[in-house]
């Protein structure tokens, strides 16, 4: 018999404070990064920060007012945003 097992991490729910972004994962577990990994998410207003969807059946949250993405897998193994280093030319 083969049956195929998918062991990425599902979002199933989110919550945000003031402080942190929590996600319930489909296995039951929930994890939590500091809101100030999302430097858009830091400045953005709460009214930003509570429009968000989940992505890709699960893999993601986005934040389409401030264009900003955050992956399950990003959240678990720590990978915070980091700002652009681009300089614009004149």
């Amino acid at each position: 018999m083969n049956t195929a097992v998918n062991n990425e991490p599902r979002i199933s729910a989110v919550e945000i404070t003031d402080e942190v972004i929590s996600a319930t994962l489909d296995d039951g577990r929930t994890i939590s990064v500091p809101l100030i990994w999302s430097w858009r998410l830091t400045e953005s207003s709460v009214e930003q920060r509570n429009n968000y969807e989940i992505i890709g059946n699960g893999i993601g949250i986005h934040w389409p007012d401030i264009d900003e993405d955050i992956s399950a897998e990003g959240m678990l193994y720590g990978v915070p945003a980091q700002r652009s280093r681009k300089k614009i030319s004149a």
